[in-house]
């Protein structure tokens, strides 16, 4: 790595430095408040868990990557590696399998994980690798472990872990069905999109174990009471990110007749979503209307063993909506 690093600062291309100014960003938009997670970021270089990534779109797809010959199209690379934007890391067939999420998203996601010394903690969705650095740096490699459907995005993110001395457990697997045999997990931390939460992930937490994951386009964060409970509330940051692939995959397609003023309004968009499949777009129009357009923030979900939900305000008042797909 030292002769690369020598010849990155031969053509003005500092990964050190646009290291610590991206950690200083951070710090300054209020995202690495906690100092344990600000030295996990400063500890934890994005450059080495992203050697490529891709910009564009369809086949205007061009990739970036560290050892380019052109020393101008390895600083776009490194400018891209340090900007606060999410990286398409892995295409197939011109779809998104894999990304490297935005800085900040990640940063505000493990501070309201909220682990503590101890915490055993699932994610689900390798990626990179990333993610799961920056967990073990705070927790040790023995409390992280990783799950990822693709060998190829497990196989990359343990090799990457392993450059900076990281070796928690990666599985390669379907993140639906959890990590049975590391369990019993005290926090789940989700980064791909689901259209409900997987009843396993429920029965390999402790009581009082928390989730946090993606769901339409929030960040819901359940308390698990038991393996048949588990409720809580939508955070006010927006997310979006790559569908989780397999046994709880998500739905696709929305109807149409909505104005697209509105569905380009991010707070109607988010509740179509949460309740598609329950309610007509019509019909999710009118409520939000008629409840002042509500915030993420008021909206929840409640698992149980039989089945689980979306609400708004109240998981026993009048708006509730059964959640995903059935089964």
């Amino acid at each position: 790595m030292g002769a690369h690093m020598a010849r990155e600062h031969e053509h003005g291309v500092d990964p050190e430095a646009a290291h610590a100014a991206q950690v200083r960003e951070l710090a300054a938009a209020g995202v690495l408040r906690d100092p344990v997670w600000r030295a996990a970021f400063a500890a934890v270089p994005r450059h080495l868990f992203v050697p490529w990534f891709f910009t564009g779109r369809g086949a205007g797809h061009e990739r970036l990557w560290g050892e380019d010959p052109d020393p101008a199209r390895r600083a776009r690379w490194l400018r891209g590696v340090y900007s606060d934007e999410p990286l398409a890391t892995r295409l197939r067939d011109g779809e998104l399998v894999s990304s490297s999420s935005q800085p900040s998203l990640m940063a505000r996601m493990l501070s309201a994980l909220d682990v503590r010394d101890g915490h055993n903690v699932l994610e689900i969705g390798a990626g990179s690798g990333y993610n799961a650095a920056l967990l073990c740096h705070r927790l040790g490699e023995g409390l992280v472990t990783t799950v990822d459907l693709d060998p190829d995005i497990t196989e990359s993110a343990r090799t990457h872990l392993a450059e900076l001395g990281y070796h928690p457990t990666v599985i390669t697997g379907d993140g639906a069905r959890g990590a049975p045999a590391r369990a019993p997990f005290d926090r789940i931390i989700v980064t791909c999109s689901l259209s409900r939460i997987p009843h396993a992930w429920l029965g390999q937490c402790r009581p009082g174990a928390r989730i946090l994951a993606p769901l339409s386009t929030g960040l819901i964060a359940l308390r698990v009471n038991d393996a048949d409970l588990a409720e809580g509330g939508f955070l006010h940051t927006p997310a979006y990110f790559v569908p989780l692939r397999g046994a709880g995959a998500a739905p696709g397609g929305l109807a149409g007749g909505i104005p697209y003023e509105l569905l380009d309004s991010e707070r109607f968009q988010f509740m179509l979503l949460l309740t598609a499949g329950a309610l007509h777009p019509r019909e999710a129009l009118d409520l939000w209307r008629r409840e002042g357009r509500p915030a993420r923030e008021r909206f929840g979900v409640t698992v149980t063993g039989g089945g689980q939900w979306s609400w708004l305000d109240d998981p026993q008042g009048p708006y509730v909506w059964p959640l995903g797909e059935s089964g």
